[in-house]
């Protein structure tokens, strides 16, 4: 391999697993192509590349929206240019991974607004349940097609030191952000045409046709072609450019409540020529503001009658309502024992270390070494409302301490786990910035499939582990080996 200038003043992060500098401070094998390619463009050419990137993004309307920056409603989402490589073998096991942990999941969803055993053969505490607000009650005894509760999720993985991988999260109700993962392959394809076929990069362009096919096979109407409708909250929503992408690359109509009727338990959709039924809603909505007679009253955002159409089995919503149970912070700690006991079998994936902040000896454990845990709120989402206690001061958390107090349910604590490290082009260098994965994953009648790739998203600020968009974070084009 040619010695790379960009790769001479490479310094990996002490004591973090570096994606692509191994232990024995060699470029890993999977990157090796990658970096001899690099090597022979001069940093004119790659912020050449960088620049190209930057205006497709800007052209093609790749936004995010930040609702507390002052700087107006639309940001276009940074991009490193530099490929985030994961190998087959990495890929297979996080593939059987999430198969399993979703399995589990649906399960558990199905058995809590039914029979509710693993509540009462002590598994989960029935408070954790009934305290959360993602449980609606509305859901109980509710069939649901195919029993499939969960259609669409993000599962958000890390990896500490050694390169374990972990799952930080699991996001169930509205997952985000798999828009970027398509117009990141779309923009690689741009910048570097001959590189992809000779790595055998695998394609991740199937997902929405994947998605369709599983949209069309939820239809309540055996008819030849079912009406889906993607329902959007409209232009505010920091996700409404990843509402057209996906209505657009399925062929389905985009919609907002307004657009929406229920007559007769039947749900339609107004158009010019009269009223057309709906038979799918991939909703991207949030439950309480879904339907005004039985959620919020004042929500603008949904459809007056639509739980009732959902009770009748006249329409199938995705994901299905009341999901967000399963992906409440404080039952993420008990993923692993679910997996054992509908399963039978041990975790592949493991869980982070989580305290309950609602049980008083975990909560002074936690308040006694707080500059070395993550804290975060159960139902908060977008990096807002957390703590790093290592990088907090001391006032900061004796004011997070009196907030925790309030209301101890709605916090848990996770050890600091040091993301691992990739490289990413800054200012004609390479740089080591830390990283996550969140693999998009559809489960429908046929089973679940997942697209081999997902959303690398990166902080770009230096020392930073906080990834999300909305903290100023950016991502990469994620690429899984054949």
């Amino acid at each position: 391999m040619e010695e790379s200038a960009y790769f001479d003043k490479y310094n990996p992060i002490n004591n973090v697993w570096d994606e692509m500098y191994g232990l024995d401070a060699n470029v890993r094998e999977h990157y090796r192509k990658v970096i001899d390619y690099i090597s022979k463009e001069s940093a004119d050419d790659l912020n050449k590349k960088e620049e190209l990137a930057k205006r497709l993004f800007m052209s093609q309307g790749i936004t995010f929206t930040v609702y507390n920056s002052g700087e107006g409603i639309e940001k276009i989402f940074p991009f490193d240019i530099i490929p985030r490589i994961i190998t087959a073998d990495e890929w297979a096991f996080v593939e059987r991974g999430i198969k399993q942990r979703l399995n589990a999941l649906n399960l558990f969803l199905k058995d809590i607004y039914h029979n509710q055993f693993i509540v009462k053969d002590g598994i989960v505490p029935i408070d954790i349940i009934y305290s959360c607000p993602h449980f609606l009650r509305e859901m109980y005894q509710l069939q649901v097609p195919y029993d499939i509760y969960v259609h669409i999720s993000g599962i958000d993985l890390i990896r500490d030191e050694d390169g374990t991988f972990y799952v930080l999260e699991d996001n169930l109700r509205t997952p985000s952000g798999v828009s970027y993962m398509l117009e990141n392959r779309e923009i690689t394809k741009r910048l570097f045409p001959d590189l992809l076929p000779q790595c055998s990069v695998r394609s991740v362009t199937e997902y929405p046709s994947i998605l369709y096919k599983n949209l069309l096979a939820l239809s309540p109407r055996q008819i030849h072609n079912p009406t889906i409708v993607l329902l959007t909250p409209g232009i505010y929503n920091s996700a409404y450019f990843e509402h057209t992408t996906l209505a657009r690359l399925m062929g389905v109509e985009l919609v907002e409540g307004r657009d929406l009727v229920v007559n007769n338990h039947k749900v339609y959709m107004k158009t010019t020529t009269g009223l057309q039924q709906v038979d799918v809603i991939y909703r991207r909505v949030d439950d309480e503001f879904l339907d005004p007679l039985v959620f919020n009253p004042a929500s603008m955002l949904g459809v007056a009658g639509l739980m009732g159409a959902y009770r009748k089995g006249n329409v199938a919503i995705v994901n299905a309502t009341g999901t967000g149970v399963a992906d409440d912070k404080a039952v993420y700690a008990y993923v692993p024992d679910m997996i054992r006991y509908y399963l039978n079998e041990e975790p592949i994936l493991k869980n982070v270390p989580t305290h309950q902040l609602g049980n008083p000896d975990e909560r002074e454990m936690v308040f006694k070494n707080l500059n070395k845990m993550v804290v975060k709120k159960t139902n908060g989402s977008g990096g807002y409302g957390m703590l790093m206690g290592h990088a907090a001061s001391e006032q900061e958390i004796d004011e997070y301490k009196k907030e925790i107090l309030k209301d101890p349910r709605n916090f848990i604590a996770q050890p600091t786990i040091s993301l691992s490290a990739a490289p990413c082009y800054m200012q004609g260098e390479l740089k080591p910035r830390r990283v996550d994965l969140r693999p998009y994953a559809l489960y429908g009648p046929d089973g679940i499939e997942i697209v081999p790739g997902g959303l690398t998203r990166v902080a770009l600020k230096e020392g930073s582990l906080v990834v999300n968009s909305s903290q100023g974070g950016g991502s990469k084009d994620t690429w899984v080996l054949a």
